[in-house]
């Protein structure tokens, strides 16, 4: 089998840990890592010098050179280099959101699907260890608790979408993978502290199935907490997601028992890159394909509309 070659676009925090799996990948995976790109050409080579890689500064040079990209850019950015991309017929991962418009994320669902190329969305929590290990415990949800807590720190590095499309998604999407339904309602209010974006959201959704989900999401706080709670009719699961563990509560009469599930713990970064690299390979639909991350979006961007008019 011919080597796979792969390319990171963008160089910055994220940017840095897709270039460092790709290269812990190459010998394992049989990939080649052409490089990686920034328009800061003294971040782009010292990336690529820390990785033993190749830097470019236009990442129209690597059109012709790769075979598949991370794309890890600003937000307003995804759209336009994912679509050189694809239109050049090479597979990409989209670092979330997928794009900063709905019309711009559909127009790449039909570009990748009339090119047949494999598009994922870097929805990482998908591949987290815990989320993983209680999917065959789930019964029927009812309620879905989630809180996704950042610290202040990560204002430094997200600047140009609100906690919603940075953080809260995450939890859309597995929201939306659990409940398979459509959203009927959606409650939402949020406020700017720290940036010209919303930095703190609360957002409860009711399904058409009649499953709520009530969700809070902060990059103004000094903790850091992760965590999904998913209420069944009898029992209940606790998921934290940044230390990889999770609780089953199972209730017998007027009893509680709590078990900790068996969790072999992962780098969700490199499950997610090496499932991308599987789904190069195979031509199998990313388990985060764009439509996915278009659903994603979409809510994300109804629940934008809601707070703004609030």
């Amino acid at each position: 089998m011919d080597k796979l070659r792969v390319a990171v676009i963008g160089a910055g925090h994220l940017g840095t840990f897709h270039t460092k799996v790709y290269a812990s990948l190459a010998h394992k995976s049989n990939i080649f890592l052409v490089g990686v790109c920034d328009i800061r050409k003294n971040v782009a080579k010292e990336v690529a010098r820390k990785y033993n890689t190749d830097y470019f500064t236009d990442y129209h040079e690597l059109l012709d050179k790769v075979d598949a990209v991370s794309i890890v850019v600003p937000t307003n950015t995804h759209y336009i280099v994912a679509k050189d991309f694809l239109t050049a017929g090479i597979d990409v991962l989209i670092e979330k959101p997928l794009t900063k418009t709905l019309e711009e994320a559909e127009e790449l669902v039909a570009l990748a699907k009339r090119k047949k190329l494999i598009m994922q969305v870097g929805h990482i929590e998908r591949f987290n260890s815990a989320i993983r290990a209680v999917e065959p415990l789930l019964v029927k949800p009812k309620f879905i608790e989630c809180q996704r807590l950042g610290s202040i720190k990560r204002k430094k590095r997200v600047k140009d979408v609100g906690v919603v499309l940075d953080l809260m998604i995450h939890d859309l999407d597995i929201i939306l993978g659990l409940v398979n339904s459509k959203v009927k309602k959606i409650e939402a209010v949020g406020i700017s502290t720290v940036s010209d974006h919303e930095d703190l959201a609360n957002v409860r959704l009711t399904f058409q199935n009649n499953i709520i989900a009530d969700i809070t999401a902060s990059r103004i706080t000094q903790e850091e907490t992760r965590k999904i709670r998913i209420f069944q009719e009898e029992s209940y699961i606790l998921l934290d997601f940044m230390h990889q563990e999770a609780f089953l509560f199972n209730r017998d009469g007027i009893k509680v028992h709590k078990e900790k599930i068996r969790i072999k713990k992962k780098e969700p970064l490199k499950v997610e890159l090496k499932a991308f690299i599987n789904s190069v390979r195979t031509r199998k639909k990313p388990i985060v394909s764009g439509v996915e991350g278009k659903q994603a979006l979409e809510v994300a961007l109804a629940i934008l509309e809601k707070i703004n008019s609030n």
